[in-house]
């Protein structure tokens, strides 16, 4: 279906030429795309949400480029991949969103030095225009213009072969997010060659699916012993459902340990069922009924508290058990049984590629 409104927004954001005229149509669109999520299916609307994210970050790079231009720095040395991760990565980002990035570019054949300060000059201005048009910076600073995640691609290589090395929780926990990355932005060959040596060092230390899988598996579904709804104890959010954590993340993580067993390069979760059936990791009845549930969880999480606050979007993916109707609750147990059988299933394939 196609959506006027959407369509120039989407004209509008791709000749923005200053982020103030960028964050006006990131407001408008915010407040089209809110008022359509009860009316559109849920898959639609969530690509086409993610394509107006796509833009409007798309266009702050381009912003971005101009600005160093503009200060004298010139154009980008050398090719480079702007890269989302989490939800960004997996295009599945709410109404509101934050920044979870990265930079692989092509290694220089000289003046290394001055390319590493061109590019973290770039992401710092980068991630200044995201935020000014509504998008805070990652709580765990995985972000661009973090010199740990802005590197050439042999330098990437060297950071890899070091989190393989070190399975400690928080290296397992970067392996993960590099599995969801995604290019929005420059030279998606790169994001190839980055996968191509994340994958190559996966089948040379099969240890680390073994704290894969304990950090895929931390999550737990809200879903109590007797069948009912586990809701937030305390604070604000008591009365409330933890959508984000309780429901929707140990669906995406059981799907994603599965994908990178197999190798599969795919991002978003949908995506990952498909190419799992065809890589006869499940079955055509099993990835029915998976995606059909985590359609409902996806919808669900769309529909959890957006908060604006200093200017940013913000979401802590609570939901009031008050906004549930008696179907949606029934639908949402019968996904949260279908995530702790899937969370199952995912132990006992990964425990038996390792005995």
């Amino acid at each position: 279906m196609n959506d006027p409104v959407r369509l120039q927004l989407l004209k509008q954001i791709g000749s923005a030429d200053h982020v103030e005229g960028l964050r006006n149509l990131r407001d408008q669109i915010h407040e089209h795309m809110e008022a359509l999520l009860p009316t559109r299916p849920v898959e639609q609307f969530n690509e086409q949400l993610n394509e107006v994210h796509d833009a409007v970050i798309g266009r702050s790079v381009i912003l971005a480029e101009a600005e160093m231009a503009r200060l004298g720095k010139g154009s980008p040395p050398v090719p480079y991949a702007y890269l989302l991760f989490g939800s960004g990565g997996r295009k599945e980002q709410t109404l509101s969103s934050d920044q979870d990035s990265g930079v692989v570019y092509v290694d220089p054949v000289a003046d290394s030095a001055n390319v590493k300060m061109y590019f973290k000059e770039l992401c710092e201005i980068i991630v200044q225009n995201l935020q000014r048009t509504g998008y805070p910076p990652c709580e765990g600073n995985v972000l661009s213009s973090n010199s740990e995640w802005c590197l050439s691609l042999s330098e990437w290589g060297a950071k890899l072969d070091q989190w393989f090395d070190e399975p400690a929780w928080e290296a397992v926990r970067y392996l993960l997010i590099i599995a969801d990355g995604r290019c929005v932005y420059g030279d998606n060959r790169l994001l190839d060659e980055l996968k191509d040596l994340f994958f190559s060092d996966m089948l040379n230390h099969p240890i680390i699916l073994q704290r894969m899988l304990d950090n895929t598996l931390r999550h737990k579904v809200l879903l109590g012993f007797f069948g009912q709804l586990l809701k937030e104890q305390y604070g604000k959010d008591a009365g409330s459902l933890d959508i984000k954590y309780g429901a929707y993340i140990p669906m995406v993580n059981s799907i994603r340990l599965l994908s990178i067993q197999v190798g599969i390069r795919e991002t978003s979760t949908i995506e990952r069922i498909k190419m799992l059936v065809k890589a006869g990791r499940l079955s055509e009845n099993d990835a029915v009924i998976y995606e059909q549930a985590f359609r409902i969880l996806l919808r669900l999480r769309l529909m959890t508290t957006e908060e604006q606050s200093d200017g940013l979007y913000a979401n802590n993916g609570k939901l009031s058990s008050r906004k549930l109707t008696k179907e949606m609750t029934d639908e949402l147990k019968s996904s949260l049984r279908l995530g702790k059988k899937l969370q199952r299933a995912v132990f006992k394939q990964t425990m038996g590629r390792l005995t």
